[in-house]
């Protein structure tokens, strides 16, 4: 296992989490492990049950070598075998697969929070966890909207975060995420699509970025259209743009929503703010469902996950795609890096 980058640094250290075990996420996580694929990216210690590690080089049709370790301090980076801090708390006989599990949903709640408390500790610089079911997670105890929410009250976080979604390097951040419509469209106001705005530009700084080029998604049809479809563009949204362009964020718009990601992805711009869930997730997931990444942006620790979901329909089949995942990991040491690097500065 590699330790180093080509510059001679350390390789960020990546827990890496097999997700819900009912979903893909125990055989997408086997599959990248057992050829050694993600070894230039990051050194990854995989936190969770080995019996669903197991499982999950069963359903891909793999074979890997592990060790168990009770701490990340313990590890021998030299050595070929992929290390796993086994929390031994998830039966993989004991739950169902493909199907929304509550059982199921407070052990990967739990599985989190335990990582989560080796990156306070220092233990790890960043998560990658393979895909949850929000539902479970809630129905298992977890009492909040997203996990990001969860992770952000496990860390005692105060302030604004989000998530964001990556795609072909094009960043895609919301003003308003996992709530109804209706509330989307109460959240959206000046101090709300400001923070989005600030906390987009921030975050692409943090991955490399130097000026981030952000388009700034319109509410209504048609960017409202004058005012005649509504009038949140102009009371509301073309002030809070005005003014982040004024602090020095290279930020434009608001602009049509069916037609900012065509600007987005022909290169014109790094990034774009949507208004609420959706209006990002439709056109990233329908250009490259299977790459996309979902960021917690804001908080202290860096988190990452394939954009798409635990895919029930093929749970055990063997066919689940990885690349998601494979980038999810590597933006996470990459995010990881740039954030001691900055720490260090």
């Amino acid at each position: 296992m590699a330790t180093l980058n080509t510059e001679g640094q350390m390789l960020p250290r990546v827990a890496l989490l097999l997700g819900d075990y009912t979903g893909i996420g125990p055989e997408q996580c086997a599959r990248v492990l057992s050829d050694g694929r993600l070894n230039d990216a990051a050194r990854l210690v995989v936190v969770g049950d080995v019996r669903v590690l197991e499982q999950g080089m069963r359903d891909a049709g793999v074979s890997l070598s592990w060790r168990t370790v009770a701490s990340v301090a313990e590890i021998d980076w030299s050595r070929p075998e992929i290390p796993i801090v086994d929390l031994n708390n998830i039966d993989p006989a004991s739950l169902p697969r493909g199907v929304v599990s509550a059982e199921s949903g407070r052990l990967t709640g739990d599985t989190l929070a335990h990582a989560i408390e080796m990156a306070r500790h220092g233990e790890v610089d960043a998560i990658t966890f393979a895909p949850l079911n929000k539902a479970a997670l809630h129905a298992g105890g977890w009492h909040f909207p997203d996990e990001h929410k969860m992770f952000a009250h496990l860390l005692k976080h105060h302030g604004y975060f989000s998530e964001m979604n990556v795609l072909d390097n094009q960043w895609m951040s919301r003003v308003t995420s996992h709530v109804s419509l209706r509330q989307a469209i109460e959240q959206v106001n000046f101090q709300s699509i400001t923070d989005a705005i600030q906390l987009a530009d921030r975050t692409m700084r943090r991955a490399g970025f130097v000026k981030p080029r952000l388009a700034v998604a319109a509410l209504n049809p048609h960017a409202g259209e004058g005012g005649l479809f509504g009038s949140e563009e102009i009371e509301t949204i073309a002030p809070a743009v005005a003014a982040a362009a004024q602090s020095g964020i290279d930020c434009r718009g608001p602009f049509p929503a069916d037609t900012v990601y065509l600007k987005a992805f022909a290169g014109e711009y790094d990034g774009v703010v949507a208004m609420y869930h959706d209006q990002g997730q439709i056109a990233t997931k329908l250009r490259g469902f299977n790459r996309g990444v979902t960021v917690t942006a804001g908080l202290e620790a860096v988190f990452t996950t394939p954009a798409h979901g635990t895919a029930f329909d093929i749970v055990g089949k063997g066919i689940a795609s990885t690349g998601a995942l494979e980038n999810a990991v590597r933006l996470a040491a990459k995010l990881a890096s740039a954030e001691k690097a900055r720490m260090a500065a």
